[in-house]
């Protein structure tokens, strides 16, 4: 059987998708050469080495995230995946990103010293101090020539003229510029002339400001027994030494901003303060103020004052007199009715005497009818339970007939042939047997 016949645009998609899922994404290194920059914002160019090269594609959605302008003959390292360009066959690289030749080894030596010092605790926040309010006097290290300084000198002239500056001059970037630091740092450390250290440069590549990653250089600023200001780069850029000051800015004029506030926010302050002081003094000067005014409507003279108590006195006493002799009027008047209808419910003792004994004979006289009532009422109830009694009844001829169990037999029927009878007399009694039974009654 025959292979299969490919198109070149089948063969193309297919070599595609194998180098794609053979080869990942990786780091090279090479010069760039043959750079075009397309209308479109793409970037074409070769990267090459002393014996091989390859087509290369950024595209703009990519390349606008490089903050710098490569050129022909740069040594870079770009992060891309190997595909092919199906349209003419072309094994060709699709740029990720890009960024100088050397740069991974900083990174990579950026991040194991900041783990580093990370894990002795230099980057901590309980070992960070807070800056004065109120700085007596400023240092800077930083290089005289650098614009950092200009900077930073025009932000305090405006905000804070008062406050003295001492430089500590010293280079910024280059072989040893890191160690010229930290001998300015220690510099600073030693002479104990200043309450405020600011370490400052200008915006720059990663190589330029290098000498502020320097472990030399993060040691002297955590040693440093005055409070350090740290303000490298831009707001974008972070160093070391960021990590390990008490305080980072984002540019050495927001360093010289943190330093003191300005003079202009402080007088803000102060009046700010002096209205919030003013207006409750005010308010209550001003309630003083009328209750002193109510109170002096109510200040009388004194001989005016015991005039007018003494009115009210022999008023109240006026009116305590007669309330006194209205109270014995009412009280004598209340005596003398109690005093009538006492009189007119006392009985006299001698018709108390007559009434008593019509009453004692009264008692006597009922209490006999009631005995001899009482009597008769015995009598009768005594001679019907002598009709009642069992054993009259018995006297009179008759007897009571039990079975075995003390059941009283009123019928015959209750009887069988040979039961045992008990029977009891007047007097006596006797046992019988049941012989024979009659159901009809007798008269």
């Amino acid at each position: 059987m025959s292979s299969p016949v490919l198109t070149v645009s089948a063969l193309n998609s297919l070599a595609r998708s194998i180098i794609e899922s053979a080869l990942p994404l990786l780091w090279i290194g090479g010069e760039i050469s043959n750079l075009t920059r397309a209308a479109s914002g793409h970037w074409y160019f070769s990267l090459k080495d002393a014996t091989a090269q390859v087509r290369c594609a950024m595209f703009r959605g990519r390349n606008q995230f490089v903050d710098w302008q490569p050129a022909n003959g740069d040594q870079v390292e770009i992060r891309a995946v190997p595909t092919l360009y199906e349209a003419r066959g072309e094994f060709q690289l699709q740029v990720e990103v890009m960024r100088r030749a050397g740069l991974g080894a900083l990174f990579e030596a950026f991040e194991k010293l900041k783990q580093k010092l990370s894990a002795e605790g230099l980057f901590d926040e309980s070992r960070k101090r807070a800056l004065p309010v109120f700085p007596k006097k400023l240092g800077i290290v930083t290089s005289p020539e650098a614009a950092a300084l200009r900077d930073v000198l025009t932000t305090l002239r405006r905000r804070a003229p008062w406050l003295p500056v001492v430089l500590y001059p010293t280079p910024v970037q280059g072989e040893g510029a890191g160690k010229k630091i930290a001998e300015a740092i220690h510099a600073a450390s030693e002479h104990k002339e200043c309450d405020v250290l600011v370490v400052c440069r200008g915006g720059g590549s990663i190589e330029d400001l290098w000498a502020f990653n320097e472990e030399i250089v993060a040691r002297a600023i955590a040693a440093s027994p005055v409070p350090v200001i740290s303000g490298v780069g831009h707001e974008t850029d972070f160093t070391i030494a960021d990590f390990v000051s008490d305080l980072r800015a984002p540019t050495p004029t927001a360093a010289a901003e943190q330093v003191c506030a300005s003079r202009d926010e402080w007088m803000q302050k102060l009046v700010t303060q002096q209205h919030r002081i003013a207006r409750p003094l005010h308010r209550l000067l001003h309630s003083r103020a009328q209750q002193v005014d109510f109170l002096s409507r109510r200040l009388v003279h004194p001989a005016l004052r015991l005039q007018h108590q003494r009115g009210s006195l022999q008023h109240l006493s006026h009116r305590m007199h007669q309330a006194m002799a209205r109270s014995v009027q009412t009280h004598h008047m209340r005596n003398t009715a109690m005093q009538a209808r006492f009189l007119a419910i006392r009985p006299a003792p001698p018709e108390l005497k007559s009434t008593l004994l019509s009453l004692q004979q009264s008692l006597g006289r009922a209490l006999q009818r009631q005995l001899g009532n009482s009597k008769a009422d015995v009598n009768r109830i005594a001679s019907h339970l002598v009709h009642l009694n069992p054993d009259a009844v018995l006297a009179r001829g008759y007897s009571v007939v039990r079975d075995t169990q003390g059941k009283v037999i009123r019928d015959s029927r209750q009887l069988k042939l040979d039961d045992m009878l008990d029977l009891r007399f007047e007097r006596g009694g006797a046992h019988a047997r049941v012989t024979e039974k009659s159901t009809e009654k007798q008269d």
